[in-house]
């Protein structure tokens, strides 16, 4: 093994240390649901946005929270209704009758950790206002751009089996999600615990502040300095061309099932989810596991399945196993 990967894997090992502790903190509250704190996770070290659906109930706005008790930041709640307005998400300028001026009353946009509780329940004008935030990591209140804090990270939940007053999120601000996360309910043992720790009329868990938001801009830059194979590489591409002409892989099974295949950023999200989950796992480079591992949740929201897959009852998630069972590893 070339010396550059021990030295990456050495620099991992240190600046990893922090993610037991923090996974411990997360565990005062959140039982099981390791999946979800382990995307949480690699999310926050890739720099990207996370989806999580799943019914009510299953901690995914507890976990949010503590994650950002956890890290020691600024956190907002935002609770998406119907009758939000742009204003009441990015903030808005303020008429002074005195002097004639108008004042910028920043929003509640300008935190670090945004939680979007049941984001789909927002109108178009207020999913259009999260984008420019979501992607450029900035707002403009009226003449004037003001630039996000970093880490800034969206988490977003909503609610698949209850439609009405909700608003299917475009296609556009899917795509800006890194992660989309399916939750589902625990085990029975699990369960039982959850239920030992919170059937209580006051139950406070105090959780402490682990590490910084510097902590997590210095991770960050260890998880660029990853080291990933050509090889690898060309497998993500494999993978992302399969969503898009599966002929060409003989995929002749699921041709007629996908309507539009994944885009050019789910190449850039797939490789760089990949380096943060081999961070997560200590190590200093990726493997096609750790690609395997993380592309369903990097790809279930990207690729559209057309009419007659759901007349076949196929989702995205039973397209994309396809596809990663069939493409070849190297």
């Amino acid at each position: 093994m070339p010396a550059t990967i021990e030295t990456i894997n050495e620099k991992v090992k240190k600046e990893s240390a922090f993610i037991i502790p923090l996974i411990q903190e997360l565990e005062k509250v959140i039982v099981g649901q390791r999946y979800l704190i382990e995307r949480l996770i690699v999310g926050l070290l890739a720099n990207g946005h996370i989806l999580i659906e799943g019914v009510p109930g299953l901690a995914k706005t507890m976990s949010v929270k503590t994650l950002a008790q956890a890290i020691k930041t600024k956190f907002h709640r935002l609770q998406f209704t119907p009758d939000l307005l742009p204003a009441d998400l990015i903030g808005t300028l303020i008429y002074n009758p005195k002097d004639g001026n108008f004042t910028t009353k920043k929003g509640p946009i300008f935190a670090n950790i945004i939680l979007a509780d049941e984001i789909n329940r927002a109108p178009a004008k207020v999913q259009s206002a999260l984008l420019e935030a979501m992607q450029e990591r900035q707002v403009t209140i009226g003449e004037n751009t003001y630039k996000l804090d970093d880490p800034f990270l969206v988490l977003a939940t909503q609610n698949p089996i209850e439609h009405e007053g909700t608003y299917p999120l475009p296609e556009a601000q899917v795509d800006r999600f890194m992660l989309k996360l399916k939750v589902g309910y625990p085990s029975k043992e699990e369960e039982l615990k959850i239920m030992k720790r919170m059937a209580m009329t006051d139950k406070k868990i105090q959780v402490e502040g682990v590490i910084s938001p510097d902590d997590i801009i210095k991770a960050r830059k260890t998880v660029d300095e990853i080291y990933i194979d050509e090889r690898i590489e060309r497998y993500i591409i494999d993978i992302i061309f399969a969503t898009r002409d599966p002929k060409s892989y003989k995929l002749d099974e699921i041709t007629s099932l996908i309507q539009y295949g994944a885009s050019p950023r789910a190449s850039i999200y797939l490789s760089v989810a990949s380096k943060a989950y081999a961070f997560l796992q200590g190590r200093g480079y990726v493997v096609p596991q750790d690609v395997k591992t993380i592309g369903l949740d990097v790809l279930r929201h990207r690729v559209i399945v057309s009419y007659e897959a759901e007349a076949e009852d196929k989702s995205s998630e039973d397209v994309i196993k396809i596809i990663f069972e069939q493409v070849k590893v190297p």
